[in-house]
């Protein structure tokens, strides 16, 4: 493809990160690219997407130097501006970022040469019943040791709001959408509605609804589903429930999830993708939705989502289980599939590296 202008998101805590914002500065220098930094952290404020992709430039690339959280921060911006996404991994445990700091120059060629797929990724939107704001006493109180907050979701002015479907709020989550309480000596009571029925009223420490890309998030560790990121549904999760019914709910795509703070519910926060948006009062519900705009991320080779999973959990076989000191070993799939089988998306054999379209050794950074 023609990339025209590059959006760049680092994140600026990490050494390594801004080195590698030289290289794609260089990168787009040598190539006449013009490349942009989106520091949404600027003046002391945060910025809207539309407003942070405006600045740029409407860039058609966003590339982000960090771990899952810079992605997240980069997703925002490319869903807003319907531009490619490509994660950089400098991270920990993510899931989201594609290919290693050490082979960023060969992904950006292999982007340039159109020697990539777009992989679409489902996000979420919400509607509620009034517009999200942040009260001024709170904001000074989580400032410390943080960033500025994001600006309050606008209005979508491109849909009709009102009646029982509330405001439709322009927002997107790429991992999820969660209610939690504000007080620690005070859980949330919710009543959780699910494609227009009621499910349960809930008394939790939060509620989340995930996509499968954050299954792998917050709804994981409060003990929700991994789910393919290849898959459509939303993930309804209840964190620390004070009931029996303690069990995540898996909703197809056309069936939201709506949520209402009951009256002896006290004020609930709400955050999306890991940044609080807003605070509900009781009588007050929000409904997440899967959003008719898609993330377009760059994917350079085959994904092996379970493999990462394996790594990035640091999962083992049971002491029981290899008794024999043998490790379990790999399904060894080496030659292409029978004809029946054709359909199946399964992960590259071992000798993957030397058949990607783009070589991660032949970075020159």
């Amino acid at each position: 493809m023609t990339v025209s202008r590059v959006g760049l998101v680092v994140h600026g805590g990490r050494a390594e990160a801004l080195e590698a914002a030289g290289i794609v500065r260089a990168w787009c220098a040598e190539r006449a690219v013009a490349c942009t930094d989106i520091d949404v952290w600027r003046d002391g404020a945060r910025r809207s997407a539309r407003e942070e992709v405006e600045s740029a430039g409407h860039p058609d690339l966003i590339v982000t130097l960090g771990g899952d959280g810079t992605f997240l921060r980069g997703a925002r911006l490319a869903a807003e501006n319907d531009a490619l996404v490509l994660g950089v991994d400098l991270g920990r445990v993510g899931f989201l970022t594609e290919v290693p700091v050490t082979a960023v120059c060969s992904a950006l060629d292999a982007v340039r040469d159109e020697r990539f797929a777009v992989e679409d990724r489902m996000l979420l939107t919400v509607r509620a019943s009034c517009r999200l704001e942040v009260p001024s006493d709170m904001e000074a109180l989580l400032r410390y040791g943080r960033g500025p907050l994001l600006p309050p979701p606008r209005v979508r002015a491109d849909c009709p709001s009102g009646d029982d479907w509330g405001i439709a709020l322009n927002v997107t989550a790429l991992n999820d959408v969660v209610l939690e309480k504000l007080s620690r000596d005070r859980q949330v009571s919710v009543a959780v509605y699910l494609a227009g029925r009621l499910l349960a009223s809930y008394s939790a420490d939060a509620l989340l609804v995930a996509t499968p890309t954050g299954s792998t998030a917050y709804s994981f560790a409060a003990g929700g589903p991994v789910v393919s990121p290849r898959a459509e549904a939303l993930i309804f999760t209840p964190v620390a429930p004070h009931m029996a019914f303690n069990r995540s709910v898996v909703a197809a795509p056309d069936e939201p999830v709506v949520l209402r703070v009951l009256e002896r519910s006290g004020p609930v926060a709400v955050s999306i993708d890991g940044q609080l948006r807003g605070v509900l009062d009781p009588g007050d519900w929000i409904g997440v939705y899967a959003a008719p705009r898609r993330l377009r991320a760059v994917r350079l080779g085959p994904m092996d989502f379970y493999g990462r999973l394996r790594e990035r959990m640091r999962l083992t076989d049971a002491p029981a289980a290899v008794a024999d000191g043998a490790a379990v070993p790999f399904w060894p799939v080496t030659t292409p599939p029978p004809e029946d089988l054709s359909h199946l998306a399964l992960p590259a054999g071992p000798d993957a590296a030397s058949r990607l379209p783009w070589n991660p050794a032949s970075s020159a950074d």
